[in-house]
């Protein structure tokens, strides 16, 4: 069975190339733009793995990995990938934390370490 991956970025740039980087190499995704959007789509999608940034419009990430921890049952996989300096301290349940710009071979092996 094919993985998913939910992809949280305000920027249409890093979403588009984490879409590709992903499905490139079998795994399907899923795209919220902020951590408001975020929440809907996680309830619709059951993600395997979220990448989540950190500063967003709307609802930044560490407040939408708050109320989503809050799920009965979450045990999904966050991997924060922002720009923002101190990111290891955001989130700190998080799987890893990847500055901007990040290498995606690291995130991609990061990935694949999480989901097997």
């Amino acid at each position: 069975m094919t993985k998913k991956i939910m992809i949280v970025d305000d920027d249409p740039a890093i979403t588009k190339y984490l879409d590709i980087v992903f499905k490139d190499n079998g795994y399907e995704t899923c795209i919220a733009k902020d951590g408001k959007d975020a929440f809907d789509v996680y309830k619709k999608q059951s993600p395997d793995l979220i990448t989540l940034d950190l500063e967003m419009p709307e609802e930044w990430g560490p407040r939408f990995f708050r109320k989503i921890s809050k799920i009965k049952g979450f045990h999904t996989p966050v991997i924060v990938i922002s720009g923002l300096t101190g990111i290891k301290h955001s989130v700190p349940k998080a799987a890893a934390t990847f500055g901007k710009p990040f290498d995606p071979k690291e995130v991609l092996a990061k990935v694949q370490e999480i989901l097997g």
